[in-house]
């Protein structure tokens, strides 16, 4: 295959699983022989959360007051902006993986700018501003051919399109995550008071769809057993406002008498760095990731790839690409049955079995392998890109 120039257009330069699968994807794809550029608007001027091994472009963009609505239509034009340089546009595909990039894309494409784009589909989101959910649908129609994380995805739009979807999967850094410690472990213990357990480990951040709720009360019930568990809440980076629903998990929290804070029975971090993710994990005793709605879960393979145990809602994409070995898979509607997994993580037995069949399981999922089903629908863009352009 002629060697590609790919933009790749993701909605933010904070640690989102998105955003993560975008660098990595481009990492291999670079690998492969292709050039793969990362772009994201970046109101903070900090760049991308991590180093990453291929371009990237910081997009210019400003802190915004406002709505949801303000924010998403100001990170559009932010894209718009940019890419209204012919320079700027200089490659083979453009490729947006959520609906901001998808709706520049689409306006570019209809400005006659660019004849198509690739858009790998996540996940779909329910917005009740109808605003939002239009541009969400327009960055799925508009594209020239779409791509999904997950079986259960593609079909979902399939059906609804009536539209071919081709499934890509995810990967994962074996050579950054991997079960042997590293200083990090003892540094990141130390830094935000993590006992000796039991350690439950909750990615994400406060946010609906993660059933942070969900979690909060199964830990509250973990707590009965184990006086001494703490639960660690990573990440929370969101372009969408999820205040209502963090305050509602934050009284629930108050409600169970679970205190917040550093070496308290819950420690909130916020969005942390890749280094520190590894230690995480291998600290935890368990994730717990009984998702109402997920794209794939990135974090699922990372933490199994680290030996840590995981926590899965009985419910695709999750029984999708894990067997019913690789997990402990639970009903996301009840907390009872997400402590009991909670409890049964750190059982010895069940913990080596775990741990075992977690290690397979990631190990079967490479980046490299994840990119090279990204290149024939490149391919087949490219030839349409180009094409002469008629007025």
């Amino acid at each position: 295959m002629t060697a590609l120039r790919i933009a790749i257009l993701t909605h933010s330069t904070n640690p989102r699983g998105g955003v993560a699968h975008c660098l990595a994807l481009a990492e291999a794809l670079c690998a492969l022989g292709h050039e793969a550029v990362v772009h994201a608007s970046d109101p903070s001027g900090r760049g991308f959360y991590r180093a990453a091994a291929c371009p990237t472009v910081s997009v210019a963009a400003e802190p915004v007051a406002g709505t949801t609505v303000d924010l998403v239509r100001a990170r559009i034009d932010d894209y718009l902006r940019h890419f209204a340089s012919p320079a700027a546009r200089d490659f083979d595909v453009f490729h947006a993986h959520c609906g901001i990039g998808g709706n520049a894309l689409a306006t570019l494409k209809h400005r006659r700018l660019i004849p198509g784009f690739v858009r790998t589909v996540h996940h779909v989101d329910r917005f009740s501003d109808p605003v939002l959910a239009d541009w969400q649908d327009r960055s799925i129609r508009e594209a020239t051919r779409l791509l999904s994380v997950s079986r259960a995805w593609a079909d979902r739009i399939a059906d609804d399109l009536g539209t071919a979807v081709g499934v890509v999967g995810n990967g994962v850094d074996l050579s950054i995550y991997r079960e042997a410690p590293t200083e990090a472990d003892a540094i990141v213990r130390a830094r935000w008071g993590i006992g000796g357990g039991p350690v439950v480990l909750s990615v994400g951040g406060f946010e609906e769809r993660k059933n942070t709720a969900g979690i909060i009360e199964a830990f509250a019930l973990l707590r009965r057993r184990h006086r001494h568990a703490q639960l660690v809440i990573v990440g929370g980076a969101s372009l969408l406002d999820h205040a209502s629903y963090r305050a509602r998990c934050h009284a629930a929290l108050s409600a169970h008498g679970l205190a917040v804070g550093r070496g308290a029975a819950v420690i909130e971090t916020g969005p942390v760095s890749q280094a520190e993710m590894p230690a995480f994990y291998r600290m935890a005793d368990g994730l717990a990731f009984p998702s109402w709605t997920e794209g794939f879960g990135l974090c699922v393979l990372e933490a199994m790839a680290c030996g840590t145990p995981a926590i899965v809602s009985r419910r695709p994409p999750f029984t999708e690409y894990l067997r019913s070995d690789d997990a402990l898979f639970v009903d996301p509607g009840d907390p009872r049955d997400i402590a009991d997994a909670m409890t049964a993580a750190l059982a010895p037995t069940t913990r080596a079995a775990l741990r075992a069949a977690g290690s397979t399981r990631a190990a079967a999922h490479s980046w490299r392998a994840c990119a090279g089903r990204h290149l024939d629908t490149y391919a087949a863009c490219a030839r349409v890109e180009r094409e002469p352009i008629h007025a």
